[in-house]
């Protein structure tokens, strides 16, 4: 798996947690695990991947700002997190963050995948998108 295919993937995961957490209502049991999941997905997702695409990426004159663009963003949306977690989760301010942060996160995620992953499919040689994209993967896994 590359690491543009094991990024998408996860994605994928991110996407469809904020989904969830946007239907849920006041302070549930259910609004909190889907939270802690999500806090836990994105954290790890954005160690793993400040190591396995945008440092390697740093190494590319063209990549620089574009990596910096992004690790600027993972610092945004931990932001958010925080709020999220200093507010009580039934009431109406964490559900006004927790759109904040989805918008945030989606608009991350279209950024990458819409003009990251192309910039780095041209950069980077087939065997560092294999490379990089299985140690992406056991970071993520040792981070569980």
């Amino acid at each position: 798996m590359t690491i543009f295919e094991a990024l998408r993937q996860d994605h994928e995961k991110q996407r469809l947690l904020l989904k969830i957490l946007v239907q849920t209502h006041g302070d549930t049991a259910a609004r909190r695990d889907y939270f802690e999941e999500l806090k836990d997905e994105l954290s790890r997702h954005a160690t793993a991947e400040e190591r396995h695409f945008y440092s390697p990426l740093m190494e590319y004159d063209g990549a620089v700002e574009l990596s910096r663009h992004g690790i600027a963003e993972h610092h945004e949306i931990d932001e958010l997190l925080e709020k999220l977690d200093d507010t009580d989760c039934s009431s109406p301010a964490w559900l006004r963050y927790l759109k904040q942060l989805k918008e945030q996160v989606e608009h991350h995620l279209d950024d990458e995948e819409q003009e990251f992953f192309q910039i780095g499919g041209r950069l980077l040689k087939e065997q560092q998108k294999n490379a990089l994209g299985a140690a992406y993967q056991e970071e993520m896994a040792e981070l569980a």
